[in-house]
């Protein structure tokens, strides 16, 4: 995590899917997570374009992107699609990418009906809660 010594530092992060990719925020001070939305775009350009408006409008120092694999830890497809997807970021606007083990936030979330209409946003603050977790101090 980036170092606090100039106060709070937004961190944005991301569940990434093929259909739908949720995004959530927080920051090192609060550490606590807010869902923002599901971004539902018909191709990669459109994506990033959204991604891009979020990102003028949150301005995050840090970015977080869920890693899914196997319930063992093993990568599978989808685990080289969200390497390749956090990359992008990290290329195209020239943000730090931290990774998080996803494995189980959707599963935590399925249940509850409230959230399922933004089921994948809930995910990303899940992630970001995780990226959290693991960086206290």
């Amino acid at each position: 995590m980036p170092s606090s010594s100039a106060g709070p530092i937004t961190v944005m992060a991301f569940d990434y899917g093929t259909r739908r990719v949720g995004v959530a925020v927080g920051n090192t001070e609060l550490k606590a997570s807010q869902a923002l939305k599901t971004i539902a775009a018909a191709n990669a350009d459109i994506l990033f374009q959204e991604i891009e408006s979020i990102l003028k409008e949150w301005q995050p120092g840090q970015i977080v992107v869920g890693l899914p694999t196997h319930p063992d830890g093993a990568e599978h497809e989808m685990t080289a699609k969200a390497k390749r997807f956090g990359n992008q970021i990290h290329g195209r606007f020239n943000l730090p990418v931290a990774w998080v083990d996803e494995r189980y936030t959707s599963v935590v979330l399925e249940g509850d009906s409230q959230m399922y209409d933004n089921l994948d946003a809930h995910s990303a603050a899940l992630i970001l809660d995780q990226y959290f977790a693991e960086h206290r101090k």
